[in-house]
């Protein structure tokens, strides 16, 4: 059945939001509504599925179907929402201490599984909803109200952590580019697997400017690269600046005319190990911040095998009987 023409009110909820003013979900929020808005996706067909801190208040503002869930967990409870009903446009969303702490796990065998998810991951560095504690993506030394001497965890990088987890499709954006974040978002929409999309969130109560360093409008030209499949990995105010390999590693090499711009290294984003490498960059020792499709390739999904061996299973043992299977083998009366 074709979708009616809808427009973002129509993905507005009536509940008051709850996040900062000034925070970056405000525009995620808004974007994932648009986007809503366009897919031609039915309004029933949606389903947005959360688990615990600032991020995961998402489906209240939704008017969609949703649920809130626990802690680390949305992965799990998407997962059952998917393969009980694969037409539904299942997303998940959630930040970096819900689902790379506690939820870590669930998150991994989601991911190599390659269930049919849209998984939205707001990185803030920080615990927001639990007033400022360090998450596993703080930096060596933060200093907050858990670590008053400064963190000695090392952080985690969520790409790094999606690519190593089997994801199928990695992606990473930033709050405060509009178009370029919903394009992405869209682009997650289209892919048949699990979608990872990093999306960089500050927070600023208790982290504000965490990426202050690339994504200030003064520097962020020379900061940022948009990674497009088969174009050079060239960036800066005037492209200037490009990326070599050099052996085993990315190095950075300057493009004074369209033969050095050439001779840079186009963007593959089905080879895994060139992804490892752009999800590996250090922006503290002047590498651009990647952004777009880090790595994307095409693989079965986990509900649609699902569903064929449900099917298989019906077809030679037959439909089966509930209420005879509860009352089967040993039963008891109390």
């Amino acid at each position: 059945m074709t979708a009616p023409a809808y427009s973002k009110k129509d993905f507005m909820s009536d509940q008051l939001i709850r996040w900062c003013p000034g925070c970056g979900d405000y525009s995620i929020l808004s974007q994932v509504q648009t986007v809503f808005s366009k897919l031609g996706i039915r309004k029933e067909k949606y389903v947005v599925v959360s688990g615990i801190g600032c991020s995961s208040r998402f489906p209240y503002y939704m008017d969609t179907y949703g649920f809130h869930t626990i802690h680390g967990r949305a992965p799990a409870f998407a997962t059952g929402v998917k393969c009980t009903n694969p037409d539904l446009s299942v997303w998940v969303v959630t930040g970096d201490g819900d689902s790379l702490s506690i939820g870590g796990n669930h998150m991994a065998h989601v991911l190599r599984r390659n269930v049919d998810l849209n998984i939205l991951l707001f990185n803030n560095r920080i615990y927001g909803l639990t007033k400022g504690q360090y998450s596993p993506t703080s930096e060596v030394g933060k200093v907050t109200k858990s670590t008053p001497m400064g963190s000695l965890d090392r952080p985690m990088n969520p790409v790094s952590f999606a690519l190593g987890s089997g994801a199928t499709c990695v992606m990473r954006s930033i709050d405060i580019l509009a178009p370029h974040l919903r394009s992405t978002i869209e682009a997650a929409q289209e892919h048949k697997g699990a979608t990872f999309v990093e999306i960089y969130q500050n927070c600023n109560i208790f982290n504000d400017g965490a990426f202050a360093s690339f994504t200030d409008k003064a520097q962020r030209d020379d900061r940022l690269l948009f990674l497009e499949h088969g174009k050079p990995m060239v960036w800066g105010k005037t492209f200037r600046k490009g990326l070599q390999l050099q052996g085993l590693e990315l190095v950075i090499v300057d493009c004074e005319t369209a033969e050095d711009e050439a001779a840079c290294l186009a963007h593959d984003q089905t080879s895994l190990a060139l992804a490892h490498l752009l999800a590996g960059l250090d922006p503290d020792q002047g590498f651009p911040v990647p952004l777009g499709t880090l790595y994307k390739i095409d693989a079965p999904s986990y509900e649609t095998q699902f569903k064929k061996q449900a099917e298989a299973s019906v077809a030679k043992l037959g439909a089966g009987d509930l209420t005879a299977l509860l009352h089967s083998g040993d039963t008891w009366t109390v």
